[in-house]
This record gives C-alpha cells, structure tokens and sequence, in this order.
C-alpha cells in the first residue's frame, strides 16, 4: 500500500517538475510548433529516463540475466505495453500537462483506473459489477465538469482533454498487460522499467519524429542552450523513474486495479505540489476542487472490488 502511495508522491513531483520546465520555453504561435512540443518533450524525456535506468541496471548488475527477458514469450507483450504506455499514454500525459496545466492536467488524466477497469471488462473478461459503470461514469463527468472551472490557467481545454483520453487509455491497457506479464516472468521491476523507457524512446526516436519531420524543431531545442529546461527536464525523468518502480512493484504485489487506484493519488498531491512550488492557487476554486475529488474518489472506486476486500 505504501510502495502504490509513494508511486503518486513521486509522480506528482514530476507532473510538476514537468510543467514547470515546459513553462521554461519561448511561448510557440505556429500549429507546427504547438503540435511538435509535447512529441519532442516526452521523447526527450523517456530518452533521459532511459538513461537514469540503464545507469541504476548497470549499478546493480542486471543486465548479466537480460538475454532471458528478451528471449521469453511475454517479451513482445512488454514491448507492446511500452510502446502503448510511452508514445501513446505519455504523449497524452504531456498534452494534458502542458495545455490545462500540472493541476488539471494530472486530475483529467486520473480517469485511468477507470478505462483500466472499462479494458479489463472487454479484454479480460473480468467481471465488472454495476456499481462500478457507475462510478466510471461519474468519473468522466467530473472531468468534463473542470471545464467550467473558472479563473483557470488552461491554454486549449480540448487539447486538453484529448490528451487524457489518449493518456487514459495508453496507462490503462499497458497496466492490464503488465499485470498479465508479471505473472509469468521473473523480471525485475529495474529491467522492465529500461525495457519500457527505451522502447518509449526509440519508437520515438526512430519512427515518430521522422515521420512528423520534428528533428529540426527538436536541434533547435537542444540549441536553444536553455539548460535550466533540461536540469528540469532530466529531473522529471528520474522523478517519473522512481515513480514507476513503485508502480511496478504495487502492480506485481497488489494487481493492476489495486496499485492503479493508489497511483491515483498523484492528482491531490499535484495540487498540493502545484500550489506550495509555483504559489498559483487558481486550481483552489469550489468548483474545481468537487470535481477534483469527484475524479479521484469515483476513479478509485471505479477500480475497486469491495466483495473482493469483504471477503478478506
């Protein structure tokens, strides 16, 4: 339960850290540029989080046993939840971040445990009882009802939003597949996490920013010699590393659903992180602090069987 609480802590600190390094770059009219920024950041930012992990594996030694994780049957199923989670969810995420800011932004991507709960049903056939439909509906309620949130900071609501459906749906199904995967393999949390950012990465690298022609915007950044923006960047990175091996523990420990609904804390503690870090307290209106909580509370309960927690 702590490891699921402390996966939130380290994800909100990162939410914030992340918007407070986009905050950072010239303001961009063009479509172009507007459409490039979030791609290239989070490319950017899972090729640094792969970093931090190659480092910590080659720390602690384990890429001496990795030719097994590459060789076993799951291993196209924990590329495919990579390559879902990062380019799709992460993608979402930093849409969401970067136009309805670190606070909505985390809250409307909250819906997550909820699409998780919706994906299992389909594909899993887990069975899902009334009370949780309810409770997914009320959830996607509360996120439409922080449009009407007044005196926020949100730069396209839209874009917004689509960015956390995207991001809903990229963290739902890769949970629903790792949960699947860590059932059958003996991996550690450290060496699936690299496999995830570095397939994130070169997905990324290799087939997304060639194909939108976003290299040059991307050498412009780097030439921009704004380092304080990488500093937070890389930042970000270490903090959303940190956050996913106590995921990914509270997932193999506890099963998706479970560790989902204790990630999803990390939407109270943007708030908090959002108002203590850069003092901006338009998120602390009535309205958007009900659907907030509405998000959160009916995204946890969206995702949780109470028969299964009577029974134990």
């Amino acid at each position: 339960m702590l490891t699921g609480l402390s996966a939130g802590l380290c994800w909100a600190l990162e939410t914030v850290i992340l918007a407070l390094a986009l905050s950072l770059l010239p303001a961009f009219s063009s479509p172009e540029a507007l459409f490039l920024l979030p791609l290239v950041s989070t490319f950017m930012h899972d090729a640094f989080s792969a970093i931090f992990m190659f480092i910590i594996n080659l720390i602690k030694g384990n890429f001496k046993n990795f030719s097994g994780i590459i060789r076993h049957k799951n291993f196209k199923w924990l590329v495919l939840a990579s390559i879902i989670g990062g380019p799709i969810g992460m993608t979402g995420y930093v849409l969401a971040v970067n136009f309805m800011g670190s606070s909505v932004g985390a809250v409307a991507s909250a819906i997550y445990p909820a699409i998780g709960t919706l994906l299992a049903f389909t594909f899993l056939k887990e069975k899902v009882n009334i009370y949780r439909w309810i409770f997914l509906i009320l959830t996607l309620l509360g996120v439409f009802g922080l449009s009407f949130s007044p005196d926020l900071n949100v730069k396209n609501y839209f874009l917004g939003l689509l960015g956390a459906f995207m991001c809903a749906f990229g963290w739902g199904i890769e949970a629903v597949i790792l949960a699947k995967c860590f059932k059958e393999t003996n991996a550690k949390n450290e060496q699936i996490l690299f496999l995830r950012q570095t397939s994130s990465a070169l997905t990324y690298g290799l087939i997304i920013i060639p194909i939108i022609g976003g290299y040059d915007f991307t050498f412009s950044l780097i030439k921009s010699e704004n380092l304080t923006f990488f500093i937070y960047l890389f930042t970000a990175a270490v903090f959303a590393s940190v956050s996913y091996l106590f995921y990914y523990k509270a997932i193999s420990k506890l099963g998706a659903s479970k560790a989902m609904a204790l990630n999803i804390t990390y939407t109270a503690w943007a708030v908090l992180f959002t108002v203590i870090l850069t003092k901006d307290l338009s998120i602390l209106n009535p309205l958007s602090i009900i659907c907030s909580l509405v998000v959160v509370v009916c995204g946890i309960l969206s995702a949780t069987d109470f028969k299964a927690l009577s029974k134990k």
